[in-house]
């Protein structure tokens, strides 16, 4: 803590998936901790401040406090793809921010003007390993529904539709702006709902689809049982 206090914690449970963890303050004295206000990371504006709270580099430092760094909203619905080695996992639909992320950030709050957490930040896109302005934040509505799940089953459940996607045919400059179904299970919901091959996907919850990763963080968002609406 910034007072300089360790506190215990047990894992209630972890999401390799979106790299995100739920911990139970065990200590007698967490009910004195404040509460940061959570926000929501459905309705940001590119542009917009944006704070991240952490404290970098904290293993070369003997100072417990936190530190934070200003900036704003650089994009919204960022799909990072690993480059080579698939195990590394990828990040979809991310919140990018050019306030300043660097180790030891890993799992603080990105924060918007208000103090309000709309983010947990996650990683950064570097040749150098410090930090150039291209920081990730894991949108805290997905985050929220995590934990959910974590407290309530332990576990994350995923959601399956049944249909595979692919992307549609390039346009002259070879690149594809469109994803269409490239198969679809029979008996499924994907089949239920009248999904088939060759169809072009434009949206799934009133958000665009452009690339099969997009797709894929449509899905990623949505709980079992949940309604898609697909144009």
């Amino acid at each position: 803590l910034p007072d300089g206090r360790d506190m215990t914690a047990e894992i209630v449970g972890t999401d390799g998936v979106t790299d995100l963890a739920l911990l139970r303050v065990a200590d007698a004295a967490a009910g004195e901790l404040p509460q940061a206000p959570i926000g929501t990371s459905a309705n940001l504006v590119i542009g917009e401040w944006a704070i991240a709270i952490g404290n970098p580099f904290g293993y070369l430092l003997s100072n417990p406090e936190p530190t934070v760094t200003a900036g704003v909203i650089s994009g919204v619905g960022r799909n990072i793809i690993p480059e080579g080695d698939a195990s590394r996992g990828y990040y979809l639909d991310m919140i990018q921010t050019d306030a300043s992320i660097n180790p030891g950030n890993r799992g603080g709050p990105l924060v918007n003007a208000m103090g309000q957490v709309i983010g947990v930040n996650s990683s950064i896109i570097s040749g150098s390993g410090g930090n150039v302005g291209l920081g990730f934040a894991i949108p805290i509505d997905r985050a929220r529904r995590i934990a959910d799940s974590l407290l309530r089953e332990g576990q994350v459940r995923r959601v399956w539709v049944g249909a595979e996607v692919r992307a549609a045919a390039g346009n002259r400059f070879g690149r594809s702006q469109h994803v269409e179904v490239a198969q679809v299970v029979p008996g499924s919901p994907a089949a239920r709902a009248g999904l088939r091959p060759g169809a072009l996907v434009s949206s799934v919850n009133d958000r665009p689809v452009r690339t099969t990763w997009d797709w894929e963080a449509r899905l990623l968002d949505t709980r079992v049982g949940e309604s898609l609406d697909v144009t």
